[in-house]
This record gives C-alpha cells, sequence and structure tokens, in this order.
C-alpha cells in the first residue's frame, strides 16, 4: 500500500511539474516593425510608430479582436505611435444603420502618458473623431473646449480643432473606463446636428493607444474589441 500511495504521489507531481511548466502559446503574429500591419476577419491591426523620439515597439495579435503592444517610448513630450486595429464602414452618416463598437483593455495607469482611444475618420479624411476612453499622464486633446454632454452611451467634455490637415473632435470622457460599447451613429448624428460636417461617409473606426510615453517598457492588451455596423 506505502508503494503504491508513494507512486501516485510521484506521477501526481510529475503532472504537476509538466503542467506549470509548459510554455504559453506564442501569438498568432507580431512584429516589431514601426509599420507592422497584419490583416484578419475584415481588421486589420497597425503598429504605427508615427511620432519622432520613439523607442522599441513590439505589436502581437491572436485574433484582431484579442492583441496588444509592449512599448518603452522614453518619458519626453509628444505622441510616439498610435498601434490600433481597425475596420472601415464606409456608409455616409444619414445611411448609418445600428454602428455600435465594444472594446475591453488592460493598460499600466502610472509611470506612462496615454490614451486609450477611438480614431474614426471620415471617408476622405477630412474630419477626425477622436473618443478618449481613459488617458493617464501628461495627455491632452486638441482644440478647444465646446460643451460637455452625454451622447453615444458615455458623457465627454467635448473639444473642436485643427491639426492643419484635418478637423479633430475630440471626445474625452469625463471619468476612465477600461470597458464598454459606444454609439458611433449617434456621436456621429450629434456632430452633424452642430454643423461640423455634413453627410459625410464614415471610413475606418480604429481602437488603438495613443502613446507618449512608456519609460521602461509596458503593456497595453486588448482583450476583446468589435466593431458592428448595418
Amino acid at each position: 500500500m506505502k508503494t503504491s500511495v508513494r507512486t501516485i504521489i510521484v506521477l501526481l507531481v510529475a503532472a504537476l511539474t509538466a503542467l506549470i511548466g509548459a510554455p504559453a502559446q506564442a501569438a498568432v503574429w507580431s512584429s516589431t516593425d514601426r509599420w507592422g500591419t497584419w490583416t484578419s476577419n475584415g481588421y486589420t491591426l497597425y503598429n504605427n510608430v508615427w511620432g519622432s523620439g520613439y523607442g522599441p515597439q513590439t505589436i502581437w495579435a491572436n485574433s484582431a479582436s484579442n492583441w496588444g503592444v509592449w512599448a518603452n517610448h522614453p518619458n519626453t513630450g509628444g505622441i510616439k505611435s498610435y498601434p490600433n486595429a481597425t475596420k472601415y464602414v464606409g456608409k455616409k452618416v444619414s445611411a448609418l444603420g445600428t454602428t455600435t463598437s465594444s472594446f475591453n483593455v488592460t493598460v499600466p495607469t502610472s509611470g506612462v502618458a496615454f490614451t486609450t482611444a477611438y480614431d474614426i475618420w471620415s471617408s476622405d479624411n477630412a474630419h477626425e473623431i477622436m473618443l478618449w476612453m481613459n488617458k493617464y499622464g501628461a495627455v491632452g486633446p486638441l482644440g478647444t473646449l465646446q460643451t460637455t454632454t452625454s451622447v453615444g452611451g458615455h458623457t465627454w467634455a467635448i473639444y473642436r480643432g485643427s491639426n492643419g490637415s484635418n478637423q479633430v473632435y475630440s471626445f474625452v470622457r469625463t471619468s476612465n473606463t477600461s470597458s464598454g460599447t459606444v454609439d458611433i451613429r449617434a456621436i456621429a448624428q450629434w456632430i452633424r446636428t452642430q454643423g461640423w460636417f455634413g453627410d459625410v461617409t464614415i471610413g475606418n473606426v480604429q481602437l488603438g493607444y495613443e502613446i507618449t510615453s512608456s519609460a521602461g517598457g509596458k503593456d497595453f492588451v486588448t482583450n476583446s474589441f468589435s466593431v458592428t455596423a448595418s
């Protein structure tokens, strides 16, 4: 009986050791190229290290809805990158049916400067709608404050300005969130009602991380992301 019990214990320990020591599954795709891209299931992922003075950044993906980046950008001013997942809609504001997006992210909250933001473009890239879902560190929106209001399922401080290439409408959520759903149609209709743009065609809907600094290396993880347009 003693030998039998000892044998069982040895087998159990060996099984647990093998389980604990098993390597994590590698991502389906990854890239350290500053312009690295990957397309899957109607979405395109972009590493998009576009700013100056940037550090290393690696993007990875298990799927178009589950992806992330490790970024080590120095603690200096100026946006270094906007890694993102993109889906194209291609409908005029007046023709939009149900158009929503849901997300869930895990992000660092100290020693960083960034925002988790949607970037929604008109098809001609003349108009840019930014939805800031959370922000940390020394970051702020472009333009001047227009109003604070609730639209699209959230309450925002809304800024309007130009970056010299296009008009920018920044909806900065009045409190940080790491998950939720936004009604893109309602937001686009609200902007049109203000007279800020006409019946434009909504093009790319992007969700990503606009990173200014992440010294020492930080992980930004998109646990889930989807765009629904009808």
